[in-house]
């Protein structure tokens, strides 16, 4: 008996934009600016990055706060291919913690300080990494 492979070329593809909306919005383009901002709940938390709705009231976020460009590492782990490591980091002025990279001996509790990139396009990628500071 002769099996024939039977194949149907298909290529999965979206053909829409997502717009980021006015939170996610004016986080990327305050990266654009060198700035980061944080999302500030009726509770008076700093939630970076920010976010639309208050996760423990459901109510919609009022106001966008800045926060530092330095902050604390809370936890990491180590990308060896690319001499960097991923680390969660909570920026002065803010109650939780943004997940990028470091540049450096990593260790928790370090301070680190926001890397930006010397053109940026307002993208989360505007922020290259966080360096170790002394």
């Amino acid at each position: 008996m002769d099996s024939e492979v039977l194949s149907a070329p298909y290529v999965l593809e979206y053909t829409y934009t997502r717009s980021t909306g006015p939170v996610i919005g004016r986080f990327l383009t305050g990266l654009r600016d060198r700035r980061i901002e944080g999302a500030r709940t009726a509770g008076g938390r700093v939630i970076v990055p920010p976010l639309e709705y208050d996760p423990d009231s459901g109510e919609p976020i009022a106001e966008l706060v800045e926060v530092g460009q330095e902050g604390v590492v809370t936890t990491w782990a180590r990308q060896p291919d690319r001499g960097l490591s991923w680390a969660l980091i909570r920026l002065d002025g803010a109650d939780t913690a943004l997940l990028h990279l470091v540049d450096g001996a990593v260790a928790t509790g370090a301070r680190v300080r926001a890397r930006w990139r010397a053109e940026r396009t307002g993208a989360i990628t505007d922020l290259e990494c966080f360096e170790v500071i002394a």
